[in-house]
């Protein structure tokens, strides 16, 4: 049996990488999906509890970040039995990239769900390039010269042009 725990270093990262807080309880992260609709993302971030006025978004150099805060209950008078439901501070932050327009960010809080829609930037958007057709001619005529130098063999050269 082991006098020490080798992974302590390893969990403790985890719980770091994870944004666990103070207190230990789970979620450890605030779980989100992502996906690509049409023109622009969507971010659904899971909130349960939290109290929609401490929910905080920003965007600073492309990196959205999520901040809310969910309040631990309190029963005056009880005896806690169990106590699991994560009480403390959420934090996520989205690094976004080049391609999307910041200063269109909208954001709504519903059913403890926050719903993020990130607008792609009209560079990058998918756009169809118009291939300018230029005149070709109706026909064309090619011919031989052949010129001869005095040391060696001879240079064809090939001339091209349209005829009427």
């Amino acid at each position: 049996m082991l006098g020490f725990d080798p992974f302590r270093d390893v969990e403790a990262f985890r719980r770091l990488a994870m944004g666990t807080v103070e207190n230990g309880r789970t979620p450890r992260f605030m779980p989100m999906d992502v996906v690509k609709v049409d023109d622009h993302f969507v971010v659904l971030a899971d909130l349960p509890g939290v109290d929609p006025g401490s929910v905080d978004l920003d965007v600073d150099h492309n990196t959205l970040t999520i901040r809310a805060h969910r309040t631990a209950a309190e029963h005056q008078g009880g005896q806690w039995l169990t106590n699991e439901r994560f009480a403390g501070s959420y934090l996520r932050q989205l690094s976004l990239g080049d391609g999307v327009d910041t200063e269109r960010i909208s954001a709504n809080y519903a059913n403890g769900v926050l719903t993020v829609i990130i607008p792609i930037a009209e560079r990058a958007k998918q756009r169809r390039i118009p291939i300018d057709l230029a005149e070709t001619p109706t026909s064309l005529r090619a011919s031989t010269v052949e010129s001869r130098s005095a040391d060696g063999p001879s240079d064809r050269q090939v001339e091209a042009g349209s005829s009427s």
